[in-house]
């Protein structure tokens, strides 16, 4: 059975592509440690992978790659989210995969594997214990309406998770763009209690929230479940009112408890 590779360097990169005969169909799984969904997909991966023969010349090959680490190579491929999957034939992009949804990485692996009998349609018999749930899943997608209905249902819950939330890149401790960052530290500046959600782990909930909030940037800052705006946002209404976010300053609690 086929297995998945862990490409920790440039020089592995390299190497691995040009050991790869021109028919081999290449699965990479761009992955960052702080992102969970990253290890769901990782699970979804080795299974994968596992159902495929190992064979000399390989008809596929299957490679992860943290994000992160070899950020040129993510550039080249222009990942902006994880977990990301590339199928690539021949050094041709064939397709890519944005999120953590299972049915449409099998989909797509097996589309461009074309695999032996490989097939999510319903079937009467057979691997029953395997296929049903990805059945039940794709049905569970296939009504866009209702797809939408809860994630939109799960967004209006997020927003409203703490008083202060803040939709960012990366996290706190490590954000990964300057807005985001700037947020941040406006934030501490004022000892304001928030709590924050890493859309770069999400795609779902990323590109969800654009429509839901009908504001297609971030970071986003949302007070009392209503959005308030970017950091331009943020800044002009501090400039209009001193006391915006005073509410939910630690510091006015510690003044309030003395």
């Amino acid at each position: 059975m086929s297995t998945v590779k862990e490409i920790t360097t440039e020089d592995d990169w390299r190497t691995h592509v040009a050991s790869l005969p021109s028919s081999t169909l290449l699965i990479i799984s761009f992955h960052a440690p702080w992102a969970a969904p990253c290890a769901q997909m990782a699970t979804v991966l080795k299974t994968l992978a596992s159902e495929y023969p190992a064979t000399d010349p390989p008809t596929t090959s299957w490679v992860s790659i943290n994000a992160e680490e070899l950020s040129d190579i993510s550039e080249t491929y222009d990942v902006t989210a994880v977990p990301y999957l590339v199928l690539q034939r021949n050094d041709q992009v064939l397709e890519t995969v944005s999120g953590s949804s299972a049915v449409k990485v099998r989909t797509a692996i097996e589309t461009h594997a074309k695999k032996a009998g490989a097939s999510v349609a319903p079937t009467t018999n057979g691997t029953a214990t395997e296929k049903p749930p990805v059945v039940a899943e794709v049905e569970s997608v296939a009504d866009p309406a209702k797809a939408k209905e809860e994630l939109f249902k799960r967004l209006g819950e997020l927003v409203k998770a703490a008083p202060v939330m803040l939709f960012m890149k990366g996290t706190p401790s490590a954000p990964q763009c300057g807005f985001s960052r700037q947020l941040v530290a406006l934030l501490r500046e004022r000892s304001v209690k928030y709590g924050f959600f890493n859309i770069l782990a999400d795609d779902e909930v990323r590109q969800g929230l654009k429509e839901f909030a009908e504001w297609p940037t971030y970071p986003q800052l949302w007070v009392d479940g209503e959005l308030v705006g970017g950091l331009d946002i943020v800044k002009e209404e501090l400039e209009n009112n001193s006391d915006f976010l005073t509410a939910h300053s630690v510091a006015k609690e510690g003044e309030a408890a003395a």
